[in-house]
């Protein structure tokens, strides 16, 4: 069975950061452009993701969906790159944590905001993020003067968690503070970052 990479995408949404993730690994893969509403919606695509969103990954018999989910498998499948701390490594906790702390908490508080949706003082307990303020001061104090995320080198957790900074920053989900522009602007201009960015530009301009 072959073990080709095929990346399912669409070069205007989330998995612009994966494109980021396949980029930094420099391993070959196949991008299956879909389209909104069409072929994303498709029976062949949903059989490879029933929810019907991008971005998914195929390797050989694999298939993974959710944006930090790839990047967490590719950094273990592809450990010669070095994107994720040892298994055994202290590092390996923060790197979980703040990966999963950008995918979880962190956008559903932007998401809520973005739709006007809070909630009262007395429900903050039952959600993920208590609410918007806290998860986004969590984030900027996890950030602030820290080169990495996770130990003494770049990770699949930097370039997530940048990757959301740096679509907040954009929509308007995150505020300007120096901590988070710092941050993004340190990492997007990684060589792998550049090239992902033009790749995925240059489809939305075809």
């Amino acid at each position: 069975m072959s073990n080709e990479l095929v990346f399912y995408t669409h070069p205007m949404s989330r998995g612009r950061v994966v494109r980021w993730m396949l980029e930094e690994l420099g391993e070959p893969y196949r991008t299956e452009q879909l389209d909104y509403g069409s072929t994303m919606k498709a029976p062949a695509y949903l059989a490879i993701n029933p929810m019907g969103k991008v971005p998914a990954l195929r390797h050989g018999e694999t298939v993974v969906t959710e944006g930090a989910a790839i990047c967490a498998y590719l950094a273990d499948a592809f450990p010669a790159a070095g994107l994720a701390p040892p298994p055994t490594s202290p590092a390996r906790g923060d790197y979980y944590r703040w990966l999963f702390f950008a995918a979880a908490p962190m956008e559903s508080a932007m998401i809520n905001k973005a739709l006007g949706v809070a909630p009262a003082a007395d429900q903050e307990r039952m959600v993920g993020w208590g609410n918007y303020d806290l998860a986004l001061d969590t984030l900027e104090k996890a950030v602030a003067g820290r080169e990495f995320l996770a130990g003494d080198r770049f990770s699949a957790a930097d370039l997530y968690v940048s990757g959301l900074i740096g679509w907040g920053l954009q929509t308007g989900g995150i505020p300007q503070r120096p901590a988070f522009q710092d941050f993004v602007a340190r990492l997007s201009a990684r060589p792998a970052a550049v090239r992902a960015r033009e790749i995925d530009d240059g489809l939305l301009a075809a």
